[in-house]
């Protein structure tokens, strides 16, 4: 397994597809002071368990230039519910409001290191990641949760401030990696 990038390295660049087919890479978010790549899939709980809040980020910090970017890099034959087609179908249904993307080779998975679902990677304006980890304590119950990770790494660098809790450790479910 790849090692997960460290802070205050640079994000690795891609070009995958989002449910629409049109390819992004990197560049496509030099507007953007803000980018998060979450890895994510359709079939795990965690991650289902997180969209909602996913969701109200995206559009609580889209004027501060906030851009969400999940990328589903499960292996779609053992796991079909993680198709294109059914990212597709799941985007629809639950009404996403930032980019799903594709990464039917692993290879940006691996590059950024990732080993979960949803495992989040923060990166500022200049593509340096600033907090990686988990969303928040309390995958199962929302209004249960006391130290939202994300969110307060995500205000901390809009106030010009270091980020207090810059690494926490990420929990869901494992990518579903293809046989090699």
């Amino acid at each position: 397994m790849n090692k997960r990038i460290d802070l205050g390295h640079m994000a690795p660049d891609f070009r995958l597809p989002d449910i629409s087919g049109k390819n992004y890479s990197i560049s496509d978010f030099a507007a953007n002071p803000l980018w998060l790549i979450i890895f994510s899939c359709n079939h795990c709980p965690y991650v289902q368990a997180y969209e909602e809040r996913i969701k109200k980020l995206q559009s609580d910090f889209r004027k501060e230039g906030l851009q969400i970017v999940a990328i589903n890099a499960n292996d779609a034959e053992k796991y079909s519910e993680d198709s294109f087609e059914e990212m597709k179908k799941r985007a629809a249904e639950r009404q996403f409001n930032f980019l799903y993307l594709r990464d039917e080779s692993q290879e940006t998975a691996k590059a950024f290191g990732a080993a979960f679902t949803p495992e989040l990677f923060l990166f500022n304006a200049e593509r340096k990641l600033i907090y990686t980890g988990k969303i928040d304590d309390n995958w199962r119950e929302p209004e249960k949760v006391q130290t939202k990770y994300l969110q307060n790494a995500i205000e901390e660098y809009l106030r010009g401030e270091e980020i207090s809790v810059p690494e926490t450790y990420a929990i869901g479910c494992t990518i579903k990696w293809k046989a090699d």
